[in-house]
C-alpha cells in the first residue's frame, strides 16, 4: 500500500465522523484565527501609522522641546527626578522645561548651513471656531502656525490657491491656508471657492490663500480640519505658549545622520549648553515617530501568539482524544488490515495522517477566518487588504506540528495492535 492509498483511507475516516471532526476542526480554526485576525489587524495599524506619521520622508529631522518626565507636586511646583553617577553630564537648572523659543528657532535656521530645507512652526490650538457668512465649524479646529517650507516638510499639498509665501511670514499679515474639510463645510458650492475668500477664525477675519489636498483620517480622527497661518501670526493672535518646533530636510538620505550631528552641535551652542550639560531638546528623524508607535504594538503581537498557542494546546489534547477513541472503535478494522498483511507502520501513518488532516483543515480555515476579521479592522482604519504571509506560513507550520504531535501517541497503539485480539475485539 502506497502513500496514496493510505490518504485516501485517511480522507475517507474523516469524513464519516463529520460531527467529530467538524468540532476538532473548529477549535483549531478559532485559535489560528485568534493569531492571525490580530497579526493582520497589527499589521494594519502598522500601515496607518507608516501613512500617517512618515510624511516627512526618511531624509528629515525634527528639534522640539525636550518635556519633562517625572512631575512631583502640584499646581506650579513642578520638579524633575534625574539620577546621575558620578562624573555623568547634568542638566543646567536654568534650562529644565525651557521651550523652544521663536528667537531660538529663527536664530537657528539663520546658523545652520548644511545643504537643506529648514521650517519654523508652532502648534496654535485645537478648539478654534472658523465661519464664513452664515456657516461655521464645530469648535474643533486645530490651527498651526509654520513659514513657507512648512507644507513640503509635513506632509500636505495645495489642492487650490497657492502657499505661504515669505512676505506673509515676516509680515504676520492676516492670511491663512485652510484644510479640505474645513473648506467643503465653508463652501457648498466647491472647496475652490474659497481661494481669496474671508473668512473669520474666532472673530478674527483671514484671507485665505489656498485650500490643502484632502489628507484622510487617523483613527477616526480627520487630518483635513485644520488651519495653517504663519508662525509670526499665531504668535500675535493666537499665543499658546507652546513650544516651536525645527523641522530640516537634507537632500540625500546618506547626509541624514551627518546634518543630524551638526544640527546637534549648533543648536546646542544657541541654547548655550556647556560640554559638561545634557541636550535639554529633542532630535527626531521623521521616520522614527512611526518606528516607535509600531515598536509599541509588540506586546499585541506576544498576547496573540500566547492566545492562539493556549487555544491550540486544548485543540491539541481534545484532537488526541478523539484519534484515541477512534483507535478503539475501529480495533476490528485494523485487526482485519493487518491480517490480510498490513504492515505496522502503515496503520501508524494512516492514523498519523488522519490527524495531519484535520489540523491542516483547522489551519485552513482559521487563516481564512483570521484575514477577514483582521481586515475588517483595515477597512474601519482605510488601508489597503492585508495578508500576514509570513504567518499565514506560520500557522500551517504549528497546525503540522499539532497534528503530528497529537496523532503520535494513538497512531503508534494503533500500530501495536495485535491482530487476533483485534478480530475478537467487540
Amino acid at each position: 500500500m502506497n502513500f496514496s492509498d493510505i490518504l485516501s483511507l485517511a480522507f475517507r475516516s474523516v469524513r464519516s465522523n463529520k460531527l467529530r471532526t467538524g468540532i476538532t476542526v473548529a477549535i483549531i480554526a478559532f485559535g489560528i484565527m485568534a493569531l492571525v485576525g490580530i497579526i493582520t489587524a497589527i499589521k494594519a495599524m502598522n500601515q496607518k501609522f507608516t501613512e500617517s506619521f512618515s510624511t516627512m520622508g526618511a531624509n528629515a529631522f525634527t528639534i522640539r522641546y525636550k518635556e519633562r518626565n517625572i512631575r512631583i507636586g502640584g499646581g506650579g511646583n513642578n520638579a524633575d527626578i534625574k539620577l546621575t553617577k558620578k562624573g555623568s553630564r547634568k542638566e543646567k537648572k536654568s534650562n529644565l522645561g525651557k521651550i523652544l523659543t521663536k528667537d531660538e528657532a529663527e536664530l537657528f535656521v539663520k546658523r545652520f548651513d548644511f545643504p537643506s530645507v529648514k521650517s519654523v512652526s508652532i502648534f496654535g490650538n485645537r478648539n478654534n471656531i472658523v465661519s464664513y457668512k452664515s456657516r461655521k465649524t464645530s469648535p474643533n479646529v486645530m490651527m498651526f502656525g509654520g513659514d513657507e517650507n512648512y507644507l513640503a516638510l509635513n506632509g500636505f499639498n495645495i489642492q487650490s490657491g497657492r502657499n505661504l509665501n515669505r512676505m506673509d511670514v515676516s509680515t504676520g499679515r492676516n492670511v491663512c491656508l485652510i484644510g479640505y474639510d474645513v473648506a467643503k463645510k465653508m463652501f457648498t458650492e466647491g472647496p475652490e471657492r474659497a481661494v481669496n475668500a474671508v473668512i473669520r477664525i474666532n472673530s478674527i477675519p483671514y484671507r485665505v490663500l489656498g485650500v490643502l489636498e484632502s489628507r484622510g483620517s487617523t483613527f477616526g480622527f480627520s487630518r483635513d480640519n485644520v488651519v495653517i497661518t504663519t508662525y509670526e501670526n499665531i504668535d500675535r493672535n493666537f499665543p499658546s505658549g507652546f513650544s516651536y518646533v525645527i523641522a530640516v530636510m537634507t537632500n540625500d538620505l546618506r547626509v541624514v545622520n551627518e546634518a543630524m550631528g551638526e544640527a546637534e552641535g549648533s543648536f546646542r551652542a544657541i541654547r548655550k549648553l556647556t560640554t559638561t550639560e545634557d541636550n535639554n531638546f529633542v532630535i527626531d528623524r521623521s521616520d522614527s515617530v512611526a518606528e516607535k508607535a509600531m515598536n509599541s504594538l509588540g506586546f499585541l503581537t506576544i498576547s496573540a501568539t500566547v492566545i492562539g498557542l493556549i487555544t491550540l494546546i486544548g485543540a491539541a489534547i481534545g484532537l488526541m482524544n478523539i484519534m484515541l477513541v477512534s483507535v478503539s472503535e475501529r480495533t476490528r478494522e485494523v485487526g482485519l488490515v493487518k491480517a490480510i498483511g498490513g504492515q505496522r507502520k502503515m496503520v501508524s501513518r494512516q492514523f498519523l495522517t488522519e490527524a495531519v488532516i484535520i489540523s491542516l483543515l483547522g489551519a485552513v480555515f482559521g487563516i481564512v477566518l483570521g484575514i477577514f476579521v483582521g481586515n475588517l479592522f483595515s477597512i474601519v482604519l482605510k488601508t489597503g487588504f492585508v495578508v500576514p504571509w509570513g504567518w499565514v506560513f506560520y500557522g500551517i507550520l504549528i497546525c503540522t506540528v499539532v497534528g503530528l504531535l497529537a496523532g503520535l501517541y494513538p497512531a503508534l497503539k494503533a500500530g501495536k495492535l495485535n491482530p487476533i485480539e483485534a478480530l475478537r475485539y467487540e
